[in-house]
């Protein structure tokens, strides 16, 4: 059944509207055919190629901006670093909730967008990307070369820093759950040749987000170490404005969804856990009745959770469907922690892996040495050269077999990348243990502005195995959590990925201050110590290995007792 309806976002009139809120393209060939599909993903997934251009020209440098210009030492600006990924990845809850309750996608993407980029005034206060140039503007007698250097930057120029940092990380908290879900809703999962494409549009979105990532690292991270702080925090700002510029020119080609109901997704899935508390000392047999009355079937979906079925009891009873779509957000729980091992391995890619590189020999000429925050790119080139060959090769001989749209599940696309994670913090822990050896081999130990004999490239299997677990962990978390969410609460849903991250760079923070401190007592090296020749990350790598073969056996457990929201996809 189809319903005439206005969209919601944009103004925009739509020929016809299903009841769940998505449009009817079936029953509407013009409208499908003149909106949606590649055409509008194209534009979307231009602007996240943009936008990761600015914020990864901000975020993969940022340990070597605190322990340079900000004087910070390498354990305070790792934890920081990890502090402000955690906020980063939290606040798109704020930004999706803002987005699926009151604004729309379209247009939080648009207000994102509009506080990225406002800075433009100069005789205004500077906010955003604008101060965060400004700050780094401020001159410093910090230096980026001496590593146990001592010395303390103004105190404007702190807080003007961070102050535009945490304004950055709003920013995209607001841009980055609706882009993507955005983009998402371009295909008609009914459809089923669309529904092939929206498997496939994770998986571009996600190259085109690390190409954009990857020439930040080869290009920004270039001009910050060798030519200004402050150019290379202000080029972002001009990515951003090309972003908005981008997504603007879409417009007429999206296709836009309608709010369902009058009442929210939030205020139903609420009111089943409210009323299911409040039944909490109805027998049994009570339930049972109302279970019966409404036609619930019992399987393993009616089954589990099965306390909640208490919220069908009553005058103000909840639906089936509102029941399901609260027994559908919760079962997400044991998988969303299960992650949290693989979101703190991730966290160590732009903070101690940098450091290491900058002890290491960089020289591809002999003027030339390559920034060590630029071998980050190897994480994205391997994402960009692996990520056609899966789409392309993998996925249609896996769907051969499988008939499934994705290949392969969803849940084993995840569980394989957390496995290459575990994987790629083993090889991390013996390339450090080979580097300590190597720095106490030529003397080094208390020379740690002395390049140690080691060529940097030794680095490379660690991060290129980083990027080939992300193509299935972190493009299959997307899909998965895009996918399991009712459709109303889609950013939500996204919003709950990235906030695996933000946690997971919150837990990483709060491990580096414990064991630093627990390290350091009665006079000991610290496992982080300045001086890396006299640290030992090589123990807590190991560490993080072993909490990551933990964390794949309580994925596998879990993730085995799933019960999907849709057929076939899991």
């Amino acid at each position: 059944m189809a319903i005439a309806g206005v969209d919601n976002e944009a103004g925009t009139p739509l020929l016809s509207k299903t009841v769940d809120g998505s449009v009817d393209y079936r029953n509407e060939p013009a409208v499908r055919s003149s909106s949606g599909g590649w055409r509008s993903a194209g534009f979307i997934i231009g602007v996240e190629v943009a936008e990761r251009f600015a914020y990864y020209g901000i975020s993969s440098n940022l340990i070597m901006y605190l322990t340079g210009p900000l004087g910070q030492s390498t354990a305070a600006a790792a934890a920081n670093v990890n502090a402000w990924y955690g906020t980063a990845s939290l606040l798109p809850l704020l930004g999706a909730f803002v987005a699926d309750s009151f604004l729309g996608r379209f247009r939080t993407i648009l207000a994102a967008s509009a506080l990225y980029v406002l800075n433009l005034s100069w005789f205004d206060e500077q906010q955003g990307l604008g101060l965060l140039t400004l700050s780094a503007m401020i001159p410093s007698d910090c230096k980026v070369t001496n590593p146990l250097a001592s010395c303390s930057p103004p105190r404007f120029q702190v807080i003007a820093f961070f102050g535009a940092l945490y304004l950055v990380a709003l920013a995209q908290g607001g841009h980055k759950p609706c882009v993507q879900a955005f983009g998402a809703d371009q295909f008609d999962e009914k459809d089923p040749e669309e529904c092939k494409a929206k498997s496939s549009f994770f998986n571009w979105w996600y190259f085109g987000m690390c190409f954009g990532t990857l020439v930040t690292l080869w290009v920004l991270n270039y001009i910050q170490d060798n030519l200004s702080w402050a150019l290379g925090f202000g080029i972002p700002c001009v990515a951003m404005v090309l972003a908005l510029v981008i997504f603007l020119l879409g417009t007429s080609t999206y296709r836009f969804s309608i709010r369902r109901e009058s009442r929210s997704a939030f205020s139903r899935i609420g009111n089943v856990y409210v009323a299911a508390v409040k039944n909490w000392r109805l027998s049994a047999s009570v339930v049972a009745d109302a279970e019966e009355s409404l036609g619930l079937i019992s399987h393993t979906s009616s089954t589990q959770f099965s306390f909640l079925n208490k919220a069908l009891v009553g005058t103000s009873g909840s639906s089936l469907d509102e029941l399901e779509e609260a027994k559908s957000v919760l079962r997400l729980a044991p998988i969303w922690l299960t992650c949290l091992v693989y979101a703190v391995v991730f966290a160590q890619s732009p903070t101690f892996f940098t450091k290491q590189g900058a002890t290491m020999e960089r020289s591809i000429t002999p003027s030339y040495k390559i920034s060590p925050a630029t071998l980050q790119s190897f994480i994205s080139l391997s994402i960009v050269i692996f990520i056609p060959v899966y789409d392309c090769v993998l996925i249609p001989i896996a769907r051969s077999f499988t008939h499934k749209p994705g290949g392969i599940t969803m849940l084993q696309r995840i569980g394989t990348g957390i496995f290459l994670s575990f994987l790629a913090m083993v090889i991390a822990a013996l390339v450090e243990m080979k580097r300590l050896k190597m720095a106490a081999d030529y003397g080094l130990i208390d020379s740690p502005d002395v390049t140690v004999p080691m060529s940097v490239w030794w680095l490379v299997p660690q991060y290129v195995l980083f990027g080939i677990s992300d193509v299935f962990a972190m493009v299959g978390l997307q899909e998965f959590f895009y996918d399991q969410v009712p459709s109303e609460l889609r950013s939500v849903g996204l919003a709950l990925y990235l906030s695996i991250f933000g946690i997971g760079s919150f837990l990483s923070s709060f491990m580096i201050s414990v064991i630093d401190k627990a390290t350091s007592r009665s006079g000991q090296v610290s496992w982080f110590a300045n001086n890396l020749n006299q640290a030992h990350l090589d123990y807590f790598y190991w560490l993080l290995a072993l909490l990551s073969f933990i964390g794949l056996a309580s994925y596998l457990y879990f993730a085995k007792a799933y019960v999907s929201k849709r057929i076939n996809t899991l």
